[in-house]
């Protein structure tokens, strides 16, 4: 028999479990950018700081709504069946949190591709699915009980459906860019196909956890999408601090140079801003640019836990 608590708090806790899991190896990942990439922008560095607070503001507020439903009020059975305005930060800080990663990732799209349309798409969906999980906030405190969540559903799948489709969006207009970059030298084709797994694992992994969070959401009547939805935030993070991360920390520069072969040693590092010209000598070259540069991949990866 299912009791109330097991409709609504048992997948609480168990997504509150994965959420501070995650968040441990965002906290990590944080250490290691700021400690090894001390030279990237500043206002990225605040971005990163932006986040970790974001992240950090999360899992407070779900852990003081489930101290105060199970500790607090201990034997208050309506406190099981209803949610609170501590609860509804969790779909707002969710969808801001996934918003911000995502027009950072169209900033990244609009330096690696002329196609201002797939920028604005990208920046729109993201606003959107914000906008939504905020929306998605208001409704809790107007529908309060657990079970009745699905009196709002349409707002919910516009959110979750904005988010996995930019997900997916971002995911594709990477990797096409980066493939359209390959430069036909070995070392840099090598670091750009690192580039583009990795893209492909975060991103994708990302949008199948909101698309499996949806699908519980509208698939069943009890909390069971809790356990994904408690834990859709630092999906975002993590995917954004692999990216960040995953560098090798042999040499931070502002701008590289990759020549030919020809007596010339191919430069380690490509960024993901870059342009193609060929110099007067007739030497292809490969400009960098940018407060970021992309690195070579370290084998394996600093992280574990990869999303976009």
């Amino acid at each position: 028999m299912v009791t109330q608590a097991g409709i609504s708090l048992g997948p609480m806790l168990v997504g509150f479990a994965l959420n501070t899991i995650l968040y441990g190896v965002m906290v990590t990942q944080t250490l290691v950018y700021f400690s090894s990439y001390k030279s990237d922008g500043r206002w990225i560095r605040l971005f990163v700081t932006l986040l970790l607070l974001a992240d950090t503001t999360n899992v407070v507020f779900e852990f003081v709504y489930l101290y105060d439903t199970l500790i607090t009020h201990f034997g208050d059975d309506s406190r099981l069946s209803e949610a609170n305005w501590v609860f509804s930060t969790v779909p707002a800080m969710t969808g801001i949190i996934s918003a911000l990663v995502q027009l950072f990732f169209a900033w990244r799209v609009s330096i690696l591709t002329a196609s201002t349309w797939t920028v604005y798409l990208i920046a729109s969906l993201a606003v959107a699915g914000m906008l939504c999980a905020i929306g998605t906030a208001i409704a809790i405190n107007a529908v309060p009980v657990f079970t009745q969540f699905h009196r709002f559903q349409v707002i919910v799948i516009i959110w979750l459906v904005s988010a996995a489709t930019d997900n997916v969006l971002i995911t594709i207009s990477l990797v096409r860019s980066l493939r359209e970059h390959r430069t036909g030298f070995a070392d840099t084709d090598n670091i750009i196909k690192k580039i583009i797994r990795l893209t492909v694992h975060t991103g994708l992994l990302t949008a199948i956890w909101t698309l499996i969070d949806l699908t519980a959401y509208l698939a069943l009547t009890d909390g069971l999408h809790l356990i994904f939805n408690f834990s859709l935030s630092k999906f975002y993070t993590n995917s954004l601090l692999s990216t960040l991360i995953s560098r090798s920390r042999e040499s931070h520069h502002d701008d590289f140079t990759v020549v030919d072969g020809a007596g010339q040693r191919g430069a380690d590092v490509i960024q993901l801003g870059s342009r193609a010209d060929t110099s007067p000598s007739g030497r292809e070259s490969q400009q960098f640019f940018g407060p970021i540069e992309v690195e070579k991949l370290d084998d394996p990866p600093l992280t574990t836990c990869n999303a976009v």
